[in-house]
Formats: C-alpha cells, sequence, structure tokens
C-alpha cells in the first residue's frame, strides 16, 4: 500500500513540475521577472527538467513492482506537456512555438527515459536475462 501510496505522489510531483515548467518556459531577461539584459530568453525550466524528470524516475523505480510503475513519472511529465500543447488552460497555447519547447521536451524526455532504460538493466541483471 504504501510503495502505491508513493508512486502516487510521485507521480503528482511530476505532473505539477510539468505545468509550472510549462509556465515558466516562456522566462526572459526583459526586467519583468528576471533583470533587463537584452531580453534574452531563459529557458531554465528546461535544465530543471533535465534533473528532475530522471530523478523521479529513479525514486519511482525503488517503489515500482513493474516497468510501468518505473516509468509512470516520465509518462505523466510527457503526458502533461501533450495536454497542456491541446487543452491550454482557457484555450491558450502554453508551448512556443520555437527552439524552447524542443530543448523543453529534450531535457525532460530523454534523461528520464535513460533512467528508464537504466531500470530495465538493472532488472534484467539481477534476474539474469542476459542473452
Amino acid at each position: 500500500m504504501t510503495d502505491r501510496l508513493a508512486l502516487a505522489g510521485i507521480a503528482a510531483a511530476s505532473f505539477v513540475l510539468a505545468v509550472l515548467q510549462l509556465f515558466f518556459l516562456p522566462l526572459r531577461f526583459d526586467g519583468t521577472l528576471l533583470p533587463r539584459l537584452g531580453d534574452w530568453p531563459f529557458p531554465l525550466t528546461a535544465a530543471l527538467a533535465a534533473v528532475t524528470t530522471p530523478a523521479l524516475v529513479v525514486l519511482a523505480s525503488w517503489h515500482a513492482r513493474g516497468t510501468l510503475g518505473a516509468a509512470s513519472p516520465l509518462l505523466v511529465w510527457v503526458g502533461t506537456l501533450l495536454l497542456f500543447a491541446v487543452l491550454g488552460p482557457g484555450g491558450d497555447v502554453l508551448l512556443l512555438g520555437d527552439w524552447r519547447t524542443l530543448l523543453l521536451f529534450a531535457g525532460g524526455a530523454l534523461p528520464g527515459a535513460i533512467a528508464v532504460g537504466g531500470y530495465l538493466g538493472r532488472r534484467a541483471g539481477v534476474r539474469g536475462d542476459h542473452r
């Protein structure tokens, strides 16, 4: 029961992080939230996704009994981004039409997929499924 509760909490954290990363993706050095430095884009959330998504996958793998449980933070994160890409709140589109969106997807999905692959490799090594 505690493993399922932990996985649900990790999935909820993944959802919240995906929403926050989407909301702060357009962050710029424009003097509004960050200092004015030439209006340069500052996609900090892509770097945050590159750290938090695989960390959540590793944390979920400690509580998971199968691959789906271990991959659930990554699936929730990608699903949240895709959901908000299609159905933004109030009909707004949250994903930007430039390189920052690609960077966010790559920054979260690739390290997360590598973490899932690491889980599968460790699991195969424990069972002795070497071919």
